[in-house]
């Protein structure tokens, strides 16, 4: 639910509950907190500005409930991003009866910087120092009483992963609700600014409409044009300002307004620097764990050490996928049987049973079985490097590729998320601010393959590359996907950079990409999460392609034309314009065929080239490498599929999810086209390299 930046959503418009907002740093545990309290599930990866919409949630205590809606993590009310408008907008428009500023245990002198403006806008407020059972380990003590003196609100300590103080707070934030709304503290000024504001605040109009004046005052001395003209359309709020006296006109001549901001900033951080001194006791190095571990993981062994947990990674994939997928296949086609049996019992016509049987159900079940077990591995793995705080230092280190690159380093965020599915990839790039890195990122996503493609460039790299046997065959299967992958980032890096020369140019921008510290994975959640969250939403996803498809592909086998199935004679229109970039008829009407999900590509391949009427998942490699082989292919055909398989049209899901986040059918049609204009030239350079080295060495 993302906020209006005219007052509540339409679902908190209409309430009579109390609204409350939760607002935070990234990274901070706010949304661990969000779902203590609720007993939602929202997800929120470990680095800053994954989530850009409003979580709302309803907080039920002692008879009396309200809503907490959990907003963006940002760092500050002067906002530099999507996220932190967003979280700004809310606090400043929606109104709400009350707000909670979480702030993390072990590093609090950063987190008073945001509950300084909160108190601005908000005077109810609440202070949640959270990740107090990790400061605990880092020896780090926080004097709560007397911090709730200093700034004049209640503050609460919670460890709200173990629930550790979630009574206390819950007592506390239905308490502060009934309490008469207290006098904002006055925020530290610059000494070159407390005349100044105070003749602005004493000529503002009074009728501000909740907004607290003095915070409207100044930031009217910031850069925010933006924010200026919301504050307008805002109600009857009236910017207009009588006369300016005589102390204004000298200090808006001696500093321009970026520097009144950025001098309300420092001052703000001095305050908070003495705040934290006198609460916060602590030993000189409490992060040397971190530390040491950073020095490999982000220093410069960090993109080697990458390099190898992603091989890992895909290692323990590929091996680990091999057993239950061929369970699975067997369940299924013993099912199958069962299933005809019935339908032949209540005498279903010849044809009905062809479509439900070996054209959806084969296709439906096909999908799940090849699908399944890899994502059940992948997903899990890749949550838990996410939940240790390790993708953030992947981001880190694709930064200034990205940057050389002409786009936006948090580009290397949303590319991790392709690697289980490009639609999450996409919907992933809300994080970026500019539009039009932010669509750069989305029409190359589809560059890094996701989870859906893995199984057939497993197959194709096992039977026409792999050297050796058992362990051997399996890391140099992984080592030569690894390899695949890393393609796929460089034609990432490449096309960006073309793009952002061309038709999407523009200055990079900047952002703040904060490293969190390590922490233990919380595995039996990331195991429910991965496995609910992701894999299984994926596979319902692709499932709801899939079966219209199989419907498709059996009307393409058994309907016939002129002798042939239709199948037959579109692969032969085809074939003239994939031998062209070495590949057959029957390659290319399966990628069209498997639009809606990938898996079932190699199915249709090897269905075409033994002129099945239905299809079959094939698990022994030899057979399929037989299909092939007897039908043409050579290692440069498999190189070629291999290429394809990484360029060429998202699936139709992603297609749909890009048409839903830029609203075009231009750059909906541009991300069609993009890939596939990559893959079918590098299919081309390989194929054509391929026939002169035969040529050449057949004259000698």
């Amino acid at each position: 639910m993302c906020t209006s930046s005219a007052g509540l959503p339409p679902e908190l418009s209409q309430t009579e509950l109390p609204v409350v907002a939760l607002v935070g740093m990234p990274n901070v545990g706010k949304s661990t907190v969000f779902n203590a309290l609720t007993g939602m599930h929202q997800h929120t990866g470990n680095w800053a500005g994954k989530t850009v919409a409003s979580a709302v949630g309803t907080v039920t205590w002692n008879g009396e409930s309200l809503l907490l809606a959990d907003l963006p993590g940002t760092y500050s009310l002067r906002a530099r991003s999507a996220e932190e408008i967003v979280a700004r907008d809310f606090l400043c428009f929606a109104e709400p009866d009350a707000a909670v500023v979480v702030c993390d245990a072990t590093c609090l002198e950063r987190g008073l910087l945001l509950v300084m403006q909160v108190l601005e806008t908000c005077p109810r407020t609440l202070l949640c120092v959270n990740l107090l059972d990790e400061a605990e380990k880092r020896q780090i003590a926080i004097d709560l009483p007397q911090l709730e003196q200093l700034l004049g609100i209640p503050v609460v300590g919670m460890a709200a992963r173990s629930g550790t103080g979630l009574p206390e707070f819950q007592q506390r934030l239905f308490g502060l609700l009934h309490q008469p709304a207290p006098q904002p503290l006055p925020c530290p000024v610059p000494e070159q600014l407390e005349q100044p504001l105070e003749q602005i605040q004493n000529e503002l109009p009074e009728n501000l409409c909740g907004l607290q004046r003095e915070w409207t005052a100044r930031r009217l001395l910031e850069p925010e044009p933006e924010l200026h003209e919301k504050i307008a359309a805002h109600g009857n709020i009236s910017l207009e300002i009588p006369a300016l006296s005589d102390a204004l006109e000298q200090t808006w001549k001696q500093y321009s307004p970026e520097v009144c901001a950025d001098a309300m900033i420092a001052a703000i951080v001095r305050h908070s620097e003495a705040l934290a001194a006198q609460t916060v006791h602590q030993p000189e190095q409490t992060d040397a764990a971190d530390r040491r571990l950073d020095r490999i993981l982000a220093g410069k062994w960090g993109i080697p050490v990458m390099l190898l947990l992603l091989g890992l990674v895909l290692w323990l994939t590929i091996v680990g996928a091999n057993y239950p997928s061929a369970w699975l296949s067997a369940g299924f086609s013993h099912l199958q049987g069962w299933l005809s049996l019935l339908l032949e019992t209540i005498h279903t016509p010849h044809w009905l049973h062809g479509l439900l049987i070996d054209g959806i159900y084969n296709v439906l079940t096909c999908v799940i079985a090849v699908m399944l077990p890899p994502m059940a591995i992948f997903f899990p793995l890749f949550t838990l490097l996410e939940d240790f705080g390790y993708l953030p230092r992947v981001a880190f280190h694709l930064d200034k590729p990205f940057q050389r690159a002409c786009a936006c380093g948090k580009q290397g965020l949303t590319m991790c998320m392709g690697f289980g599915c490009n639609a999450a990839g996409v919907t992933g790039c809300r994080i970026i601010d500019s539009p039009r890195e932010r669509l750069i990122a989305i029409l190359t996503n589809n560059f890094i393959p996701c989870n859906g493609r893995f199984p057939t460039m497993i197959t194709c790299i096992s039977l026409f590359f792999a050297a050796g046997s058992g362990l051997c065959r399996s890391v140099s299967s992984a080592l030569l996907l690894l390899g695949l992958i890393l393609l796929g980032v460089f034609v990432t890096f490449a096309v960006s950079r073309l793009l952002s020369h061309t038709i999407l140019r523009g200055v990079p921008s900047s952002f703040t990409l904060e490293l969190p510290p390590y922490r233990k994975p919380q595995f039996g959640k990331v195991l429910v999460r991965s496995l609910l969250d992701r894999t299984i939403f994926v596979l319902g996803r692709a499932c709801l392609a899939a079966a219209p498809a199989g419907a498709v592909i059996w009307c393409f086998t058994n309907c016939h034309i002129s002798g042939g199935s239709i199948f037959a004679h579109c692969a032969a229109l085809l074939d003239t314009p994939a031998q062209f970039i070495g590949l057959d008829g029957v390659i290319l009407l399966g990628f069209l065929l498997g639009f809606p999900a990938n898996e079932i590509v190699l199915p249709i391949i090897c269905m075409g080239y033994t002129a099945g009427n239905a299809l079959a998942e094939i698990t022994d490699l030899s057979r399929i490498h037989e299909i092939l082989t007897t039908n043409g292919w050579t290692a440069a055909t498999a190189l070629c599929m291999l290429l394809f398989l990484l360029f060429h049209f998202p699936c139709s899901t992603t297609l749909l999810t890009i048409h839903k986040e830029t609203g075009s059918w231009k750059w909906t049609l541009a991300a069609w086209g993009i890939p596939t204009a990559v893959g079918i030239l590098l299919c081309g350079v390989v194929h054509w390299t391929a026939v002169l080295l035969a040529y050449i060495c057949k004259i000698l």
